[in-house]
């Protein structure tokens, strides 16, 4: 074998062994070995001084490994003295804990048996507590002896958790409190407060608290808001029949004895009153409708509709002829009576004028003078009765055109129930409501106009009585002469 043959195979060698060594740059330094070889026995030298490198790294890698296992075991060993010395902690406290168990289970036995029926007290208590509570927030005493409650609801909890006891301080402050409400509900009382008005101004103001049921301002009901302990403005305030016992209230002297409305609910009298319609929203107003553009006639925002509407403008319209007619009449039978006592016939009444006609007619014969007096009393019968059939006419339709109205009202509330049920009565208010109040309107026009046609009749036919017996009178007296006067 020669020398390259030789020198092929130990690099073939080397790069054997570099391809299975630990890393690639072992691989890469043992090619760059057998480049730098020159001979064969260079290339053994060199080899053996790699292998002496190599000998001496794997010494230092083993060492190295060494000690890290010798870390590593002293770490597994220290890691399990900590989990030995933990299970015997768990253990500890676990007994521990069972004999905290049958220690807390004697001093409940215990405990128990201490309080006795004074747990049924506490139960009472707690309830009690919970209870002023509520009553303290609702009630308006709390508008002049604001916070009260407060300190209930801690007491409350407390009583609940059965494992603090009430002092006696705490159960005589409770009682005290209940006495003052008591107290306060039976007082009248003024005190100064601040009132949150409709447009959200606050105003101070002078209150006056008639025990647990009313709270007054400036003679008018205000009400207590329980949600922020603030003194409202009402809406509206109810009919004035009430209001003006609040104000009796309020202007009158200490000691002083006034009537006055009280709400023994509480508010809720008071609130449904405000609530109920008006006289003004059931018959509506002059311009509410127009001015909303819902209608085109007067009144027919109200309940009663355009039906209701027509009803008021026709009571209207037979009322003030109704007084034209009694003023006039007034005027011409104080007239009359005035000229009856004199002879001198005047134009500026009625039974002047017939005189005149007499006058200007003496010398004519019986039957023509009866006539022309007929003549002239037929000529003042218009402008006597004028206008009186027409308060009669109003006085009969008002009241079929009420019952117009109800059958309208039927109507619709028949349709409510078709397309709604009957479920909600509230759907049905509105037919019912136009119903009885046309009903009502078409009653109240036609009661007073019916009353005020037979007044204004009665008079036109006083009058008319007085210009036909005046009248026979001239035609007796007259014939008489006429009789005479032939023989």
């Amino acid at each position: 074998m020669n020398k390259q043959t030789l020198k092929k195979a130990a690099w073939t060698l080397l790069m054997i062994f570099a391809a299975s060594g630990s890393y690639a740059a072992e691989g890469e330094d043992a090619g760059l070995v057998v480049n730098q070889a020159n001979s064969l026995d260079e290339l053994l030298r060199l080899v053996d001084e790699r292998r002496v490198t190599e000998s001496r790294e794997h010494t230092r890698r083993e060492q190295e490994f060494t000690r890290e296992k010798s870390r590593q075991q002293s770490m597994l060993n220290d890691a399990r003295a900590e989990r030995r010395r933990e299970e015997q902690r768990s253990e500890r406290l676990e007994t521990e804990f069972e004999e905290n168990e049958i220690r807390i289970g004697d001093l409940q036995e215990q405990l128990d048996r201490r309080l006795g029926t004074l747990r049924e007290l506490f139960g009472v208590l707690q309830q009690v507590a919970g209870d002023t509570r509520g009553v303290f927030e609702s009630s308006i005493v709390s508008a002049e002896l604001p916070n009260r409650g407060e300190w209930l609801g801690d007491l409350a909890a407390k009583m609940g958790t059965a494992s603090e006891l009430a002092t006696i301080d705490e159960m005589e402050t409770l009682w005290f409190e209940l006495q003052r409400e008591m107290i306060e509900s039976g007082k009248v009382t003024r005190f100064p407060g601040i009132i949150v008005q409709l447009d959200g101004e606050r105003k101070e103001a002078e209150v006056m608290r008639v025990g647990a049921f009313a709270l007054i301002a400036n003679g008018e009901y205000i009400q207590y808001d329980i949600d922020d302990g603030s003194l409202t403005e009402l809406a509206r305030q109810p009919a004035g029949r009430y209001t003006s016992t609040a104000e009796d209230l309020q202007d009158a002297d200490a000691g002083e004895v006034v009537q006055f409305a009280v709400d023994p609910t509480r508010g809720s009298l008071l609130s449904l009153l405000i609530q109920a319609a008006t006289v003004g929203e059931r018959v509506g107003s002059p311009f509410g409708g127009i001015a909303k553009g819902e209608c085109y006639l007067p009144f027919c925002d109200g309940q009663g509709g355009y039906v209701g509407a027509v009803i008021i403008l026709g009571g209207i319209l037979g009322v003030l002829l109704a007084l034209e007619r009694l003023v006039t009449l007034y005027m011409v039978g104080a007239k009359v009576n005035a000229q009856k006592k004199t002879r001198t016939p005047s134009d500026d009444n009625p039974l002047g004028r017939v005189l005149k006609v007499y006058d200007d007619n003496k010398n004519v014969d019986v039957e023509t003078l009866e006539l022309k007096l007929s003549e002239a009393i037929l000529g003042e019968t218009p402008s006597l009765t004028r206008n009186i059939t027409l308060i009669q006419v109003i006085s009969v339709v008002a009241p079929l055109l009420g019952l117009l109205g109800t059958v309208i009202g039927m109507i619709l509330t028949f349709q409510a129930i078709t397309l709604f049920g009957t479920g909600d009565p509230k759907t049905m208010a509105g037919g019912i409501s136009t119903a009885l109040m046309t009903t009502v309107l078409g009653l109240c026009v036609a009661i007073p106009t019916t009353l005020l046609h037979s007044i204004v009749a009665t008079r036109s036919r006083s009058v008319l009585h007085v210009l036909e017996e005046q009248s026979a009178g001239i035609v007796a007296e007259h014939a008489e002469d006429s009789g005479q006067a032939l023989s």
